[in-house]
């Protein structure tokens, strides 16, 4: 059946994609030293009605929100690995396709059937609502589970050696609850936990690995609105639907991932008999804080249902002309959130800026070097990743499975939801500061015509949740392209606007629907500077590296080391 569909998408694809000439107006490429006449070509000819139609395509109700392990994910997969076939690209899939096959497995939590309670040591009980007072998941996979274990304070929950820091010195976990507060010790020094930046170590999902690495059975993040910088309805929602996990995944191995309020927090304390919360929130952020196991056991009881799938990564390149390994790489996810069969009405999360527009100018950027009269200088890769919305899943696994060792990819550019609104006179760039290709990279931008802005919320830590961050992580550099909020014609208070009405009323929800009055002339010109610095990453001598002191160094160092070992 998907076939048969394909098929019929080929020739939807054929004719909105290949029936019009060519739009080039003006000068859309600007002369960049180190940038080849032919590759300048290639960069002009991208084409935003090209990007429009794959948008349309993407985010029509036949691919029923692009959920993962769903029909429409597949389709969307096929249509992603058709375009790529289209365009010329090599598959670097498994066994000779475009499809890295990706094991997963999702959990839902069945809330009627939890049940959670503090217990002291004198047997006084406290029990937890699900829902208003607690959310968890079990990482494991596993039907059922029951927990009667001891809960351990350790602060942040967080082992810097960097920062000199270490909330689990003289602490064994095993088989215990540990009980961390969200975010990161506070800081004005950008040389403790950079500031007011956040780093990863202030992600939750940095304190559910690493007290997993430490046994942990479970782990109670507690919430509190300041610190994490929303409401605990954020949370709650975000528990509420199955989460996806990849199979094999080492520290997925916790059988309680929860969240407490505040106030159960604070409940917790003073069964504990250690007083105030924020006081001892405000001692854990302080040299000297250690941790401490409370008087108090987590018992609870998990019921989940679990559904096992594949979904598929796609993967293609275009060969480089020299032989050297200095790949330069591309990722958008294709994935969205699928139906929801719970509400009425308009229940198909369509997807069209998050992420239809990062896919159309992937499988734009793709074309445009596959069909450069030069070849790039080394191969260039193109992924369009599964599971984002699941927590990075696909772009995680292809960092874990790059087409070539991670030592050899110079540079990952990520495309994620490019509203299509205008031609931005800005970009937003966050983490490119933060390797040596940066002069090259402002050099670019103001060659044409946009003015990189420093990330607006620095302690949202929003480098930690896009795709390009999964690339990172095994020590390649990488950052995503995106738009600021000055677009031509407008002042920034326009842009400020078109982006808190699309968060209000669009993202994530159903209404997120392809405009055919969209104007994809910006999404080309951040696909256009995009090639360019690409090109350019592949021209250079050596690879790119990470800047020193950085916290991804360290990964790219031992995956260059291991690439020269071979």
């Amino acid at each position: 059946m998907h076939r048969k569909l394909a098929l019929l998408m080929f020739f939807f694809v054929l004719a909105a994609t290949h029936g019009r000439p060519q739009q080039v107006e003006g000068k859309l490429v600007p002369e960049i030293t180190g940038l080849p006449p032919a590759a300048r070509a290639a960069a002009a000819a991208i084409d935003p009605e090209k990007i429009r139609a794959h948008v349309r395509f993407l985010s029509l109700d036949l691919l029923e929100g692009r959920g993962p392990g769903t029909r429409g994910g597949e389709l969307a997969a096929e249509y992603m690995a058709t375009q790529f076939a289209l365009a010329g690209l090599k598959p670097a899939g498994d066994d000779g396709t475009y499809f890295q096959r990706v094991p997963l497995y999702a959990v839902h939590t069945v809330e009627d059937k939890n049940k959670f309670s503090f217990v002291g040591a004198s047997g006084e009980t406290a029990d937890l609502q699900y829902g208003t007072e607690i959310v968890a998941k079990d990482e494991t996979g596993q039907a059922t589970a029951d927990i009667d274990a001891p809960i351990v304070f350790v602060g942040y929950g967080i082992d810097a050696p960097e920062y000199h820091w270490n909330d689990y010195a003289g602490v064994d976990l095993k088989g215990k609850v540990a009980l961390v507060i969200v975010n990161e010790p506070p800081s004005n020094d950008p040389n403790f936990f950079k500031g007011k930046a956040l780093t990863y170590y202030g992600r939750w999902t940095y304190k559910y690995e690493e007290a997993a690495r430490r046994g942990a059975v479970g782990v109670l993040v507690i919430h509190r609105t300041d610190l994490a910088s929303y409401g605990w309805g954020v949370v709650r929602n975000s528990q509420a639907t199955e989460k996806s996990f990849l199979v094999g995944d080492p520290t997925a191995t916790l059988r309680a991932a929860a969240w407490i309020q505040h106030d159960v927090a604070q409940r917790l304390l003073t069964l504990a008999g250690l007083g105030n919360l924020d006081q001892a929130i405000d001692r854990a952020g302080q040299r000297g804080f250690h941790a401490v196991q409370l008087p108090v056991r987590l018992q609870a009881h998990i019921e989940s249902r679990v559904r096992r799938y594949v979904s598929s990564n796609v993967v293609g390149y275009v060969p480089g002309a020299s032989p050297e390994n200095q790949a330069v790489l591309y990722t958008a996810h294709y994935d969205h959130l699928g139906i929801d069969p719970n509400t009425q009405g308009d229940n198909i999360y369509n997807g069209a800026a998050d992420n239809g527009t990062g896919c159309g100018i992937l499988l734009e950027l793709a074309r445009a070097y596959a069909q450069s009269a030069v070849r790039p200088p080394h191969a260039v890769y193109f992924a369009s990743v599964t599971a984002e919305e699941q927590g990075l899943l696909g772009s995680e696994y292809l960092g874990m499975h790059p087409p070539v060792p991670a030592g050899q990819i110079t540079l990952d550019l990520n495309y994620d939801m490019l509203l299509p609104i205008g031609i931005p006179r800005s970009v937003s760039l966050g983490g490119a500061e933060r390797i040596d290709f940066w002069p090259t990279v402002q050099r670019v931008a103001k060659a044409f015509d946009l003015e990189t802005l420093p990330d607006p919320e620095p302690g949202a830590g929003s480098y930690y949740r896009s795709d390009h961050f999964s690339l990172a992580r095994v020590g390649i550099p990488a950052f995503s392209v995106d738009q600021g909020e000055l677009f031509e014609g407008h002042d920034a208070e326009w842009g400020h606007a078109q982006f808190e009405d699309y968060e209000e009323h669009h993202y994530h929800q159903p209404s997120d629907e392809y405009q055919a009055d969209w104007d994809f002339r910006g999404n080309a010109k951040l696909a256009r500077f995009g090639f360019v610095l690409g090109w350019l990453a592949s021209e250079q001598a050596k690879p790119i590296e990470w800047k020193p002191g950085d916290e991804f160094e360290a990964a790219r160092k031992a995956s260059e080391a291991d690439r020269s070992s071979k």
